[in-house]
């Protein structure tokens, strides 16, 4: 599985908390360009993202729910994709030293037709787009910790 990496200059728990603000999951996620509604308890299980994906005029509104979560370390996602399923999402994060985190992000999909891609193709099709998803997260990152 092809992974997305990125590391940033602040420890776990505030890389951590820029992932638990679901308001800004439409700053960093490639695709996403609206939210409309976030759960009170995000990022506790089951809890769910609404937002407007696609390029005004055509938007199509989905959700993404949170399938496990152990703060800081760990974030699993489903997120839909309108009519072709959904895809599950896993970010991990790693302090490789004090105050330097390593986010991991994988994704496959988990239900409809892309399921039938093989794996390496999946990845293919992921690779690029995920890591422009972690370089803006590391960035909102940054922004919020004033690095």
């Amino acid at each position: 599985m092809l992974t997305a990496e990125v590391t940033v200059p602040v420890d776990r728990g505030a890389a951590f908390a820029t992932l638990a603000d679901g308001w800004l999951y439409a700053s960093w996620v490639v695709g996403a360009s609206h939210i409309s509604g976030v759960d009170q308890d995000w990022p506790a299980v089951g809890s769910a993202i609404r937002y407007r994906f696609g390029l005004w005029p055509v938007l199509i509104s989905d959700s993404t729910v949170v399938r496990a979560v152990d703060p800081p370390h760990r974030l699993e996602l489903e997120a839909r994709l309108w009519s072709i399923g959904s895809a599950w999402i896993r970010l991990t994060l790693a302090e490789d030293e004090p105050g330097r985190t390593t986010i991991r992000m994988v994704e496959r999909a988990a239900r409809g037709p892309a399921q039938l891609i093989p794996g390496p193709a999946q990845d293919l099709l992921f690779a690029v787009r995920n890591q422009e998803s972690l370089d803006r997260l590391a960035d909102l990152i940054r922004a919020r910790a004033g690095a």
